[in-house]
């Protein structure tokens, strides 16, 4: 079946912030999507609210709306656009919510406007708990026994019927948001009216509890000549009761024989045919109870999910980009497969290789939330890793996720812990329980007692046994021969685990040394769709180590082109989001047009970056020095590379600088010394002192008597903080003596090489953020920001506008002057980031990053400046002439000096409080400070700033309220300027 020619203008509706639950996945299916339409010849347009997104470039669609995504602005649109369809399939809950909400408004009838990737009636035949549960019943396949309950009567006669405990799922919201396990009749007061409350139709499913049993999802698609393809299986490690985004996952599915999974298929199919999504994907979740198999189907997606870029990015299918083609009339045989170049889409994925995924949280960054894992999501991001066994996959990917822990035994154990007590905590699922798993069964627990403890198959805690006995042999080797070596490496074994369990190596440097003399490295496979049954046209690749020393990497032969490697920055995480990606993305595009190889280093599956054809070249691998490094000896072996770029991702990279320089390796743009220069306090305070630019009083301790003696001689309150931290982590204001001596006590690290920086706060004073360029010689000024919430609140949690509204001429001067002396002083190329403070008409240096910053994407879209594209081409070797002339900057003027007819942009931050909540079940403080909390941002843009901050407010909370009451709270000393103006 052909395109369909009906349809000359799509409308795409994103996913607007970056919240739990809806990630930077949905930026990934967008910008696809978007592309694949363009190809088509269609005219696209693009609604969303979020400026770090690679989607809402002015290349990705012919009309691009950064607008709130509510049904009043998305209505606006489409009486402006008048678009044939509405594609809301790809962003996520939020976009199916709108266009639910338009379709009930008549909207859409109002325009002649079409739903297509999924029509009203199968959106909500997969979405309503009740109808979808009626369909699985139709098919003759099981449900969990449940009811579906509108207010607190009905919530409490259901469970008169099925008894506790019960799980709590509400309809149409996302991440599991509003749901959780009920065991006592508070806990179903709590949760049941929370739920009610998060679903947009007041209804939520009261379900009999499966807590305990294993769980899989599969990703499917389906075109409208019922041809249908069963993308990936996916297994979660942990068992139900735990959100599959907070579970670590594996592709293909282990513990499933073939007769459970041929019966799974064919019920996801019938019910995909009978829920009628007939073009494009969607997501099915089953539970199997171990004890006797029974399997029944839990929910479905009716869209393009979290698992599925997962499911694309684990198996090379680019399933946003098929369901757009199949959104406008394609079937899946007509649809060429892009790594094969050979078979059609309606080929289905076959995987000659494993892949883990690992969610990260950020617990410590809500002090007082219960970290007990529910099914309600909590995690902020993930991180997957390739390969050709699940032990071998698993230790990558637990070095990819980037805590201390970076895989078994890099950490000591917990003080006086037991076999007692260690499977104690087992019981209750958190983060990082797997290595609670493998200190269980190194203290003599049986892998039933682990299985009983945690409801994890006995297979996988087989395997980490397994990992646990190479270790001991490892450890107890009278020689590190190469055999043994390479079996741990084929185990997963980082060369940190290896310098933990052999101390006379000297470190990971002496394993490494010692792994290099034996010939013992890894080869690099190829993602290819189809177990290499066809050649792969693609290069996207994972590494492993093989059992056969003579094994050769699969990276093809490259062109004559240099080549600079670009490290990307991890997974997602509160202070290193999305943001970091899209200047990662912009580098790879504008090195391609600039004649260079682009090759990609990352491990998150959520990102752009990760797309098989952003770069020249994609490696999945952890961004840890080990894995970067034998990224770049690959790339070297087969030609020159010019450099590595880590400006751009973030701290992830940057920590790295100054060991891959070491090693021999070129980092281009800011060199090491450089980055080093502004990350330490004393050496950047010289450079404020030769320029001549105030900043408020510091100085370092090492001990609670040195940070006292500080500050009784600068004077409270001060800002104290660990050295080296992105995101404000640790970071709190102080205003006395006792609570400087807390702060103290909590920090879990003050010693010499951990020192603890203690500032001057100022008070009362106007914050400043700027992002700007350097050649060496030049400054371009992309932006000036001013904070509309006063000094104190952490950049990435405080609304900013641009331009800055308050400040005069004579501040912007300074402004301008100050940031090209810190610039010249640090030696920066490329991308710098400064923060300022005004007090009393002097201009504070607060600090200066020299990399992208979060605020890179938001003060592009603002400005129309491609600052990272910019930043790329400076670091290898343009100038800020040569841009100008080129046209990828202004040729005059810059971003510190805007028309006065300019629009003024308002960036708010998104917070996340609502997902935690205290053991007891009350709300976690939702108050700000200078360590971050938020996990996304939108942006408001109008012709001033009263109708910007109104629409950065509608979209990050919704529509704004017209009536109520306010309730304020807040210190004495702030009560006369705060309150009285209210």
């Amino acid at each position: 079946m052909p395109k369909r020619t009906d349809i000359q203008h799509v409308l795409v509706i994103g996913s607007g912030p970056i919240v739990i639950g809806q990630a930077a996945e949905f930026d990934y299916s967008g910008t696809q999507a978007c592309r694949v339409l363009r190809s088509e010849g269609l005219r696209v347009s693009l609604v969303n609210s979020n400026p770090a997104t690679i989607m809402t470039d002015p290349e990705f669609a012919d009309a691009t709306y950064i607008e709130p995504v509510t049904p009043d602005f998305v209505e606006k649109v489409i009486a402006e656009e008048r678009p044939d369809a509405l594609l809301a399939t790809l962003g996520g809950q939020t976009a199916l919510n709108c266009a639910v909400a338009l379709h009930e408004r008549g909207v859409l009838d109002k325009y002649g406007v079409e739903l297509i990737g999924a029509d009203i009636d199968a959106i909500q035949r997969g979405e309503d708990r009740q109808k979808f549960k009626d369909i699985v019943r139709t098919v003759g396949a099981d449900v969990p026994r449940s009811r579906v309950c509108h207010d607190m009567y009905e919530v409490r006669d259901t469970v008169k019927e099925l008894g506790l405990p019960v799980v709590i799922r509400p309809s149409f919201t996302m991440g599991g948001l509003g749901s959780g396990m009920a065991h006592t009749p508070e806990d179903l007061e709590r949760l049941a009216s929370t739920g009610l409350a998060e679903s947009p139709v007041t209804e939520v499913l009261i379900e009999e509890s499966v807590l305990g049993w294993k769980e899989y999802e599969l990703e499917l698609m389906r075109d409208k000549h019922d041809n249908v393809v069963v993308v990936c299986s996916i297994e979660n490690i942990d068992a139900m009761g735990v959100h599959t985004g907070d579970s670590v996952t594996v592709a293909p599915t282990m513990t499933l024989t073939d007769r459970e999974y041929q019966v799974m298929r064919d019920v996801g199919i019938a019910v995909l045919r009978e829920v009628g999504v007939d073009t494009g994907g969607c997501n099915i979740q089953f539970a199997i109870n171990p004890a006797d198999g029974r399997m029944v189907v839990i929910e479905m997606n009716p869209r393009v999910s979290r698992s599925s870029a997962l499911a694309s990015k684990a198996t090379g299918f680019p399933i946003a980009k098929i369901a757009a083609k199949l959104a406008i009339g394609y079937t899946l045989d007509e649809i060429r497969n892009d790594i094969t170049g050979e078979t059609p889409a309606a080929f289905e994925p076959t995987l000659d290789y494993v892949v883990v995924k690992m969610p990260r949280f950020a617990f410590e960054k809500f002090p007082g939330a219960d970290p007990t894992l529910t099914t309600t999501m909590k995690s902020v991001g993930e991180a997957m890793s390739f390969g050709r066994s699940f032990p071998e996959a698993l230790g990558k990917v637990m070095r990819s996720i980037e805590t201390k822990a970076t895989g078994f035994w890099t950490l000591p154990d917990p003080e006086g812990a037991t076999l007692e007590s260690t499977l104690d905590d087992l019981r209750t699922p958190h983060e990082g329980r797997l290595y609670e798993v493998e200190r269980a069964l190194r203290f003599g627990a049986t892998v039933e007692q682990v299985h009983e403890a945690s409801g994890i198959d006995p297979w996988f805690i087989d395997q980490i046994a397994y990992i646990g006995e190479v270790g001991a042999e490892v450890r107890d080797a009278p020689v590190l021969d190469g055999d043994l070596l390479r079996r741990a490496k084929r185990t997963g074994l980082s060369d940190r685990q290896i310098a933990a369990l052999r101390p006379e190596l000297a470190g990971e440097d002496g394993v490494r040394t010692l792994r290099h003399r034996l010939g013992v490295r890894p080869v690099f496979k190829t993602v290819d769709t189809c177990a290499a049954e066809f050649a792969a046209k693609t290069p996207y690749h994972y590494s492993a180590y093989e059992s056969d020393p003579d094994a050769q990497s699969e990276v093809a032969v490259q062109s004559d082109k240099p080549k600079v490697l670009i490290l990307g920055s991890g997974p997602n995480r509160i202070g290193q989001g999305i943001e970091f990606d899209y200047s990662c993305v912009h580098a790879a595009i504008a090195l391609r047009e600039a004649g260079f190889e682009a090759v990609m280093v990352n491990c998150n599956p959520e990102t752009v970056s990760t797309d098989y054809d952003t770069s020249d070249r994609l490696y999945f691998e952890p961004l840890s020095f080990e894995d970067v490094l034998e990224v770049v000896h690959a790339e070297q072996a087969s030609g020159t590379v010019a450099g590595v770029i880590v400006q751009l991702g973030g701290q992830t990279p940057l920590g790295l600088a100054k060991k891959l320089a070491d090693a021999g390796v070129p980092v281009v743009g800011t060199p090491p010394e450089a980055i080093h220069l502004a990350e330490d306090r004393g050496a950047f305070g010289e450079v404020l002192t030769d320029a001549g630019l105030p900043a408020p009083r510091y100085g370092t301790a090492t001990s609670f008597e040195g940070a006292k003696r500080i500050a009784d001689e600068i004077g409270y309150p001060v800002l104290v903080r660990p050295s080296y931290v992105l995101g404000g982590r640790g970071m709190e204001i102080v205003y006395d003596e006792e609570t400087l001596a807390g702060y103290i006590r909590r920090a879990t690290e003050v010693t010499p090489e951990h020192p603890v920086l203690v500032d001057r706060f100022l008070d009362d004073a106007i914050e400043i953020d700027v992002d700007a360029l350097f050649d060496g010689e030049q400054l371009y000024l992309g932006g000036v920001m001013e904070h509309i919430e006063e000094a104190g609140i952490h950049s990435g949690d405080s609304s900013c506008a641009l331009p800055p509204i308050t400040l005069g001429h004579t501040d912007l001067q300074a402004v301008r002057r100050s940031t090209e002396a810190i610039a010249r002083g640090v030696g920066v190329r490329g991308l710098l980031n400064v923060q300022y403070a005004l007090k009393d008409d002097v201009l504070y240096v607060l600090e200066a990053n020299p990399r992208a910053s979060r605020t890179v994407p938001f003060v592009s879209k603002a400005t129309a400046v491609p600052l990272a594209k910019a930043a790329a081409l400076i670091m290898t070797g343009s100038t800020i002439k040569d841009l100008r002339e080129s046209g990828v900057l202004p040729a005059e003027g810059d971003g510190g000096q805007l028309p006065a007819d300019s629009p003024v942009a308002v960036k708010e931050a998104v917070l996340p409080f609502h997902r935690f909540r205290t053991p007891e079940g009350h709300g976690v403080d939702s108050l700000l400070g200078p360590e971050m909390k938020s996990t996304g941002e939108v942006m408001g843009v109008d012709v001033d700033f009263g109708k910007a901050f109104a629409k950065s407010q509608s979209g990050a909370y919704g529509s704004l309220p017209t009536s109520g009451r306010v309730f304020v709270s807040v210190a004495n000393r702030d009560k006369r300027s705060l309150v009285f103006p209210v």
